[in-house]
Parts: C-alpha cells; structure tokens; sequence
C-alpha cells in the first residue's frame, strides 16, 4: 500500500485532500440550539457542498503543479457558487426570519450568511495545504500538514462572544407608575396593570456593561443588539403570542454610561441560564466597532486636501 501511495503521488494527494477538507467543513458545521442548519437535510446540503469545496481544493494542486493552468478557473467557478451559496442563506433566512417571534434581524442573518460561504473557503484551504504537501513531499507530509490545517481551522471556529467585551449581570424589574426600568435604566411605558403583572411575575431584567470605549459602541449597535435578544429567547423560550408588543423582548441604551438593559420573558424562568446565554450570543462582524484604536492612530497626524 505504502509503495503504491508513493508511486501515484498525485492521486494520493487528492484523495488525502479532499478528506481533510471534507474534515475541515464537517468541524465547522454543528446543529446547536438555533437548530441551523436543520438536521438532516440543511446538514446534507452543506455536506456536500464542503465535499465539493475539498475536491476542487485538492485537485486544483496537481494541476498547477503539471503546469495546467486552467484550474485557476475552475478555482474562480468554485468562489462564484459560493457566494451563491451565501445568498442563498441569507434568502432563506430571511424568510424564515417573518415567522419567528423574536426575529434574528438583518446583522446576524448576514454574519451567518458570510460564515457559511466563509467554510467553504475553508474547506478549499485545508484541502490546498494538504494535497501541495502531499504531492512535493512524502505522502506522511501531508497527513501532518492535513492535522496541522484542522488546527488552524478549529481556530477560525472560535470567535469572540459578549463576554469577551462586556460583564453581564441580572437586575431587578421595577416600575413607577407605569414607567418600567431595569435597574437605573428606563426601558418603556406600560400601560396595562395585567401586562405589569406578567412582567414582574415572568421578567428577568439583564444589564451588560461594556469594559471600554469600543464594546460601548459595539453593544449599542441595533443588529447586536437583536441578536442577543434572538439568542436568549431561543435557549430560553418566550412567552408572548402574536398581537402582543409589550410582552416581546427589549434591550435599551443608558446614554451616559453605555449600558444595555435586557427585559425578557422566558419560559423557563433560569437568571442564571440567562446571563450564560447573553455571554456567549457572538459578536456580529456588522457591528464590531474600534473607535479607540481609530482614536489613536489618528493622533499627530493631520490629513490634508
């Protein structure tokens, strides 16, 4: 088998990359408590979209390497249908989107959108970096080089989250009059005497505090924002109907400090599964902002027209 390997290098390298970059695609798919993609049959397309991904990768290597340069096409085919694939995400959620009752909202249906044409490009580097190892070097090269891309792209799994930008904290719901605040922070007006009740009885009020100047910015962006709200009522569930705007989930900027305050009504009543929920919603790529940073870079230096 060994002596076979070595003999037909270029097929070893494809077959070795199209495995790891189907490995890579199947590390970065998971069906967690947004039940997306859904199992089986969204998990089936994208199975085999990471499996095509992996052998346009990896045959891709041989090609170049036999000076057939045509592959760059097939190559750019391959980036054109997966930007497709990311419209077709975002049209899909989209219309999934009317039907919930706490909706995602725009920023995280395209952060999902962009990191599921992002995998397959992947998918496509983890199957590059093996099948080129594979085929110059020894085909043991190229099972090392496939563990070391998996690495790398485990790495890319794992971005940050609320809790990487802010601290998060219950805190009491109260009203005065019909004014409803959480914490020191006022929220809305609520009318009805039965709508208070069901708040005070169902409500867990939640207040994040950014840690500096740009998790101040990017918590008040309207699209990280939602998408907290979207996480917590989906580990938590909601309990609210259609035709009932004050009972839905509100988050609220206090100005002078930067604060978001939460309101939500689970239902499962679990503060504490609420926090962990909040600290783990991701950061949208839409609404990450650096002011500071921007700040600094702009000091001593004076642009001029």
């Amino acid at each position: 088998m060994w002596h076979w390997m070595h003999t037909h290098r270029d097929l070893t390298g494809v077959l070795l990359g199209t495995l790891f970059g189907l490995g890579a695609r199947l590390i970065l798919m998971r069906s967690d408590y947004r039940q997306y993609p859904a199992y089986p049959h969204g998990r089936i397309v994208h199975i085999a979209l990471g499996l095509i991904a992996a052998a346009l990768g990896s045959v891709a290597v041989p090609s170049l390497y036999h000076k057939n340069y045509t592959a760059i096409t097939f190559l750019s085919l391959a980036a054109q249908q997966f930007r497709e694939v990311r419209n077709m995400e975002r049209t899909t959620l989209n219309a999934i989107d009317k039907m919930e009752l706490v909706p995602r909202g725009a920023a995280y249906i395209e952060g999902i959108a962009v990191a599921f044409e992002g995998r397959n490009y992947l998918a496509i580097f983890a199957a590059l970096i093996t099948s080129m190892t594979s085929i110059i070097f020894p085909w043991w090269t190229g099972l090392a080089a496939g563990f070391l891309s998996l690495l790398v792209v485990f790495r890319f799994m794992r971005g940050k989250t609320i809790r990487h930008i802010a601290d998060v904290q219950t805190a009491p719901i109260r009203f005065d009059g019909h004014n409803m605040y959480v914490g020191d922070v006022y929220l809305m007006n609520v009318g009805l005497k039965e709508n208070r009740e069901i708040i005070e009885k169902r409500g867990i009020g939640i207040v994040i505090t950014p840690k500096n100047g740009n998790a101040r910015v990017t918590i008040a962006n309207l699209g990280q924002r939602q998408a907290i709200l979207y996480d917590v009522s989906t580990r938590l569930g909601v309990y609210r109907d259609t035709g009932e705007p004050l009972l839905i989930p509100l988050g609220k900027l206090a100005l002078d400090t930067g604060q978001l305050a939460l309101v939500t009504l689970p239902r499962e009543y679990d503060p504490r599964m609420a926090i962990a929920a909040v600290e783990s919603v991701p950061l949208l790529e839409a609404a990450v902002r650096m002011p500071v940073e921007a700040n600094r870079q702009g000091e001593g230096r004076a642009d001029h027209g």
